[in-house]
């Protein structure tokens, strides 16, 4: 067993145009008040870091460190926004255009070029800052078709997820020179999804030991997935944590697709920890009981509540279930001291 690290606060949906939000120390300073020891940083916003400094400079890396705010130490990076354009469904090409350098929008081949650069620089800039683990998604090939009708030809999935083996199996090996795990976060919207799809993934890259999963209970409540069994059957796949709170509640007019309406008047939504339906205490001494050695890292979406409470509430509920885990057994005051001849005396062996 194994004490989860924490609170980390996931800096994505924070940073922005005003102070202190719009700068690495301010809002590092920031997520420290608001009681959180580490903070998972998405290298896609070049105001929390330069993604070509800290790929190439452990000097870089070490500066950015030091002008943290209180302390603060950098749990893991995010690819996500990268990751996701590594595999864009041509229905989605101008949507996520926006996502890519203004060079390589409305080329996809270069689009995808890049983004695998990316990919790869967060991984050399996580080796750079000592760490062990990169979050990111899978992006889709597959995913307009998640819905059979019409009818899918014979071979339609099986060549998207070739296809998406092909373009990440470098990645992965760059990860293994990296000594850095690659956690992709079982989304809704990603060809990674759920276990099924994220075994026909690790089928096509051989058992890859640097795929791993982001392991985000939120996502898998909306889809109606079992995420304490989850955490059974991967255990030893599961790389990254978010504490992410959701609710379901269909109705007669509505369910797991939501009807096209706004987060708010869906069926199923995001929440801040503890206002939903997880079972975060369930959760945490699932991983505690299975050596999880990460981060528990808030990742604040809730459609009701202000972003800063959600933050600060969030960092003491991580608190609240951390298990600081026992240096012994309990019933251990009633030890007896026994040795291998006591044993076998009282099983009568040496009658």
């Amino acid at each position: 067993m194994k004490t989860i690290k924490g609170p980390g606060l996931f800096l994505a949906q924070f940073v922005g145009g005003n102070a202190p939000f719009d700068s690495w120390t301010g809002i590092t300073t920031w997520a420290a008040d608001c009681g959180y020891s580490g903070v998972q940083v998405p290298t896609s916003d070049a105001r929390l870091l330069d993604l070509d400094l800290a790929a190439s400079s452990t000097a870089y890396c070490d500066d950015l460190m030091a002008r943290a705010g209180q302390g603060i130490v950098i749990t893991e990076l995010s690819s996500h926004i990268q990751g996701q354009l590594v595999a864009v469904h041509p229905a989605y090409d101008e949507a996520f255009d926006a996502f890519a350098a203004p060079q390589v929008r409305g080329n996809p081949r270069a689009r995808t070029d890049w983004a695998v650069d990316q990919v790869k620089k967060t991984l050399s800039a996580s080796r750079n800052l000592g760490l062990t683990a990169m979050a990111t998604f899978s992006g889709s090939l597959a995913w307009p078709y998640i819905y059979p009708w019409p009818q899918r030809p014979p071979g339609l999935i099986e060549t998207a997820f070739d296809e998406l083996a092909r373009r990440w199996h470098p990645i992965l090996d760059h990860a293994e020179d990296c000594g850095v795990d690659v956690c992709f976060e079982i989304h809704p919207g990603e060809d990674l999804h759920d276990g099924v799809s994220f075994e026909m993934f690790l089928d096509r890259v051989n058992q890859h030991p640097r795929a791993k999963m982001l392991y985000d209970p939120s996502h898998y409540v909306l889809q109606g997935l079992d995420y304490l069994a989850n955490l059974d059957i991967y255990a030893d796949r599961i790389g990254m944590f978010h504490v992410k709170d959701a609710e379901f509640n269909p109705t007669g007019r509505q369910g797991v697709y939501g009807g096209f309406q706004s987060w708010v008047d869906r069926a199923g939504r995001f929440r801040s920890p503890g206002d939903g339906q997880v079972d975060f205490g369930a959760i945490f001494s699932k991983l505690t009981a299975q050596g999880f050695d990460g981060w528990a890292v808030v990742e604040w979406e809730c459609a009701l509540k202000h972003p800063e409470d959600g933050a600060r509430e969030g960092a003491q509920f991580v608190r609240d279930h951390i298990i600081r885990v026992t240096p012994h057994a309990f019933d251990d005051f009633a030890a007896a001291g026994t040795d291998a001849q006591a044993n076998r005396r009282m099983l009568g062996l040496d009658r």
